[in-house]
């Protein structure tokens, strides 16, 4: 096992594929967790062994999602960059409507083995336009598979995964997580989509949580700890596919369900999985469900504001002692 951060891990996993698969290749190479999560050191080596396989394209999202996508339907496996996940907003049309319906329109023909990465969620400072987080948007877009990783351990072994699927896969990062530090298996590792990890085990509420609220959750539990409530934190680690069993089986035990999130509650992620448990598990449950979310409301620009709507430890704290009240 290594102790990385999670900028590392990723580079480590992309440069592995680099390395194994003369198919691979990134495009949008400016942006992709050099300049948020690594330092300049290894940076330069990474350019310096994988110089010939990274293109800087002018910023035309549209034209990129469209070149790499026809790259990928030609033979090859392209990890593209957005940088911040607004930037993607250009190339809605390509992703969601040409890449995405690749494989179904042409009745199994075609595939798209590409990678579209990008940074989600409020990461301090970026004001309405750079704080989006748009999986529920992406989870809506059938024909592609959807990876919100949490850890340096997930983020490695799920982009491994992630460059190697024939399908067209987002892999939404958290800029807030690209410095945190975790052990990472040695080895050529890979972690399958629609296996979810429960991060803590506990007795009392489940609490799902993807990306950096998987962190704010672990912050909540030492807290609820101390109360004498054991939450378990379960990581669904990929939204498509989604791996309702396990959450199935957490709630079944617990009886109480919190689902975290940091897009907007309506629509979301979270009221998916809520639905699912209520369709599934309604006789498991002691009390109503609860979302931990943000208002259907802009991020602002000002610290308090932003604040003001951001999910955190404190609010999951705030969800669970009002369910075990119930």
């Amino acid at each position: 096992m290594a102790r990385k951060t999670f900028a590392t891990a990723m580079l480590d996993a992309l440069g592995h594929s680099l390395e194994t698969d003369s198919s691979v290749m990134v495009l949008g190479a400016w942006s992709f967790i050099m300049d948020r999560g690594l330092p300049p050191e290894q940076e330069k080596m990474f350019f310096e062994k994988y110089g010939d396989r990274l293109s800087d394209p002018p910023t035309s999202e549209s034209v990129v999602a469209s070149l790499a996508t026809g790259a990928a339907v030609a033979g090859m496996r392209p990890f593209v960059n957005f940088g911040t996940s607004s930037f993607a907003f250009e190339a809605w049309n390509q992703m969601i409507n040409e890449t995405g319906n690749v494989r179904f329109m042409s009745n199994g023909q075609l595939k798209a083995p590409l990678v579209f990465h990008m940074y989600c969620g409020v990461r301090g400072g970026g004001a309405a336009q750079h704080s989006q987080s748009p999986q529920a948007m992406f989870a809506n877009a059938p024909g592609l598979e959807l990876v919100l990783p949490s850890t340096p351990a997930d983020a490695q072994g799920l982009l491994r995964t992630a460059i190697r699927s024939d399908n067209p896969t987002l892999f939404l990062t958290h800029t807030k997580l690209l410095q945190w530090e975790g052990e990472t298996p040695d080895g050529d590792f890979a972690i399958p989509f629609g296996k979810a990890d429960v991060k803590r085990a506990g007795r009392d509420v489940t609490v799902v949580a993807t990306s950096l609220m998987v962190r704010e959750s672990l912050a909540a539990a030492e807290a609820l700890g101390k109360e004498g409530v054991e939450i378990e934190i379960v990581d669904p680690r990929t939204i498509v596919p989604l791996d309702i069993a396990t959450i199935l089986a957490s709630v079944e035990k617990t009886g109480r369900l919190v689902v975290v999130e940091e897009a907007v509650a309506t629509c979301s992620i979270a009221s998916e999985i809520i639905t699912l448990v209520a369709e599934q598990a309604l006789h498991a449950l002691k009390a109503p469900p609860v979302r931990v979310a943000r208002p259907s409301a802009p991020v602002g620009y000002a610290p308090t504001l932003e604040k003001a709507v951001t999910p955190d430890a404190e609010k999951v704290v705030a969800a669970v002692r009002k369910l075990m009240r119930r």
